[in-house]
C-alpha cells in the first residue's frame, strides 16, 4: 500500500490558498479515479481506491500545517507504511509557478507541514514539489503563501492539477520521471513544428528581396 498525502489548513477560508495546493491535487486524484468518499480518521480526512493496481490511501492532514506529521504519522503507522511507500504533495516557492518536481529525501527548506512529517517520520520519504514562485522578499512569504490563487494563475494551475490526476498511476508505479515528463507536458504542450515553406515561395521570396534590393 502507499500512502498519498497532501498538505493544506483546514476550513473554507483556506481552500483556495497556494498553501492548500497539496489537498487541491488529491482532490483531482479522488474525481479522476473514483477513489471512496472523503471520511475522518487519523487526525485528518482519507480516501481510497487504486493506482495502476496499486491499493493508495490519500491523506489531507486536518491539524493544521504545522502539526501534519501527526496525521500522517498515525496513518503510517496504523498501516505498517514505510516511508519509502510515502508521497507527500505540497506547495514549493523555489519552483516557478506550474513546475512540479519529485524527489526522495532532503530538508524542509522551511516549510513548517515537511518539518513536522520529518520530525515524526524521518525525511526518506517522497516529496512532489508544487510550485507556486516566490514573492520576492522573505518578508511578504507568509501572506503570500495563505493567499489566493487568482485568477492570472489558473492558466497554469488547471492544467497542473489536470496532469497529476491524469498521470498519477505512473507514480503509484514508482515512475517518478514519467510522472513528471507527462505532468510537465500537460503544462507546457509541445510546440507544434512550423511546416517548411514550399520551394516556389522561398524562391518568390527570394526575388522579392533581389528586387527590393535593386531599386
Amino acid at each position: 500500500m502507499r500512502l498519498f498525502v497532501g498538505l493544506g489548513n483546514p476550513g473554507k477560508q483556506y481552500q483556495l490558498n497556494r498553501h492548500n495546493i497539496g489537498f487541491m491535487a488529491l482532490d483531482v486524484i479522488v474525481e479522476r479515479h473514483k477513489f471512496s468518499d472523503w471520511e475522518k480518521k487519523f487526525q485528518g480526512l482519507v480516501s481510497s481506491g487504486t493506482l495502476g493496481g496499486e491499493k493508495v490511501l490519500l491523506l489531507k492532514p486536518q491539524t493544521f500545517m504545522n502539526v501534519s506529521g501527526q496525521s500522517v504519522q498515525a496513518a503510517a503507522a496504523f498501516y505498517k507504511i514505510l516511508p519509502d511507500d510515502i508521497v507527500v504533495f505540497h506547495d514549493e516557492l523555489d519552483l516557478a509557478p506550474g513546475k512540479l518536481r519529485v524527489k526522495k529525501g532532503g530538508g524542509a527548506a522551511g516549510h513548517n507541514g515537511l518539518r513536522s512529517i520529518d520530525e515524526h517520520l524521518g525525511q526518506m520519504y517522497w516529496r512532489v514539489r508544487l510550485g507556486i514562485g516566490h514573492p520576492g522578499m522573505k518578508e511578504m512569504v507568509s501572506g503570500y503563501v495563505l493567499g489566493n490563487f487568482g485568477s492570472v494563475d489558473e492558466k497554469w494551475l488547471v492544467p497542473l492539477l489536470s496532469g497529476i490526476g491524469e498521470n498519477a498511476e505512473r507514480l503509484a508505479k514508482g515512475d517518478t520521471a514519467g510522472f513528471m515528463s507527462k505532468v510537465a507536458q500537460e503544462v507546457e504542450p509541445p510546440k507544434p513544428k512550423e511546416p517548411k515553406e514550399p520551394k516556389v515561395k522561398k524562391e518568390q521570396e527570394d526575388i522579392k528581396k533581389e528586387v527590393k534590393d535593386g531599386i
